[in-house]
């Protein structure tokens, strides 16, 4: 059910007075109409998450005249075919969890002459429904664009994104969002990053288990429903 406006910017102000400084707040605005991003855009969030293609993209056109500067963050499952909708316009790619979707972010992007950032996912729940890359094919990616740098013009490698398992057991749930921290760090120093300054960005934790992946570390935040109701 959708909320009222002012519920919207309660949840907003609340949730800003309870994170960090140096996390960011990415609003989960799938499946929520247009109205409900535009009084989270005057109540000042910026940063908008959608996980479907078709959705994102009229929501963009929708919005793009009175708020250019949503930055929209694309953050479910990507197929490769519909990456060329995303390329002109979307400010990070979150889910990246193949070689042959980061290739064609990068194609699209050069097509565009855009330098797209990306978060790599990274599988670190136990359900084996939730996608990403393992930690030996996250870093056969990293190693590979590490040696071909001069054909990856286009994206920006930013950092890494992960969905914990569902459940209640917070010690679970914490211990999932610190083993993506250690292998942030891993990555960040282990050399094989053109540009590590770059590597800045650890996307984790959503409405129900943001508190515990702030703790681990997190610098975004992929919250929904507590902003803006159950859909």
């Amino acid at each position: 059910m959708e909320l009222p406006s002012h519920e919207i910017e309660t949840n907003l102000r609340n949730l800003g007075a309870n994170l960090p400084e140096d996390v960011r707040l990415v609003a989960v605005s799938k499946y929520h109409p247009v109205e409900a991003i535009r009084v989270a855009y005057e109540a000042g969030q910026r940063i908008f998450g959608e996980s479907r293609v078709q959705e994102l993209v009229a929501k963009y056109e929708a919005l793009r005249g009175i708020a250019p500067d949503i930055e929209w963050h694309f953050i479910g499952p990507l197929q490769t075919n519909k990456v060329k909708y995303l390329a002109p316009f979307v400010h990070m790619i979150q889910s990246v969890d193949s070689m042959r979707l980061l290739d064609e972010v990068n194609r699209c992007a050069q097509k565009h002459g855009r330098r797209i950032p990306i978060l790599l996912e990274v599988h670190i729940a136990q359900e084996e429904s939730k996608g990403g890359l393992e930690d030996d094919e996250l870093m056969e990616l990293i190693e590979y664009v590490y040696e071909h740098e001069e054909d990856y013009s286009g994206i920006e490698l930013c950092g890494l994104m992960t969905m914990a398992s569902f459940t209640e057991d917070e010690v679970q749930i914490e211990g999932e969002f610190l083993r993506l921290r250690s292998l942030f760090d891993r990555i960040k120093y282990s050399g094989l990053l053109r540009h590590p300054e770059a590597f800045t960005e650890l996307s984790m934790g959503m409405s129900g288990d943001y508190p515990i992946a702030v703790r681990a570390g997190a610098t975004l935040v992929r919250i929904g429903s507590a902003i803006f109701g159950e859909r």
